[in-house]
């Protein structure tokens, strides 16, 4: 993926709820556009044989995330990065750090309801250790949705990848110059955003 303002490169910056898709359209952005991906799920599967999400395991992964990304950030690439980003104290110092680094931060907002993705939450995949239904809840109350002033673009967790990939490609065809003005005014249902 090449910079929309000619001299930037980005950084992909996924956003949402525990089971809304995130992950997916990470790894399938990531291999459309030959991107690294930084996933902090996929380091920690690589780093601990059984994860136990201690705050020991959680600084280890991103320990060893923050060194990948400032490794990738010297290669001026368009970077995916799925990791801690579900509030907007992590969100505002991603971006910052990316910033620093010459990078353009572009949140991409997967929006799934509660009920669908706890139900992908709490389902074991690929031998890994399912979210228990208290889990789930804790992270979804946690869950901060993207300011307006973020500029988060927004794709459903239910489409098809190239659906989703349509809506991105959109956006960034035709970016809005400022992103705390919208044109369109959000209205909250179920505690997601809707545009």
């Amino acid at each position: 993926m090449k910079p929309t303002d000619g001299s930037k490169p980005h950084i992909i910056i996924m956003v949402g709820i525990s089971g809304s898709g995130k992950s997916f359209f990470a790894e399938q952005f990531a291999r459309t556009f030959k991107s690294p991906i930084i996933s902090f799920d996929q380091l920690r599967h690589k780093l601990f044989d059984k994860p136990i999400y201690s705050d020991h395991e959680n600084k280890v992964v991103s320990q060893a995330a923050n060194y990948m990304l400032d490794e990738l950030f010297k290669t001026g690439k368009t970077i995916t990065y799925e990791g801690p980003s579900n509030q907007r104290n992590e969100r505002t110092e991603i971006a910052k750090i990316a910033r620093t680094a010459g990078y353009n931060p572009m949140f991409i907002w997967v929006q799934t309801e509660p009920a669908t993705a706890k139900r992908r939450s709490i389902k074991p995949t690929d031998g890994r250790k399912p979210m228990t239904n208290d889990q789930f809840e804790s992270k979804l109350k946690q869950f901060s949705p993207p300011h307006s002033s973020e500029g988060a673009i927004v794709i459903s967790g239910k489409h098809t990848y190239s659906t989703q990939m349509k809506i991105i490609l959109k956006n960034i065809a035709t970016p809005n110059p400022n992103p705390a003005i919208t044109t369109e005014r959000p209205t909250r249902t179920n505690n997601i955003l809707v545009r």
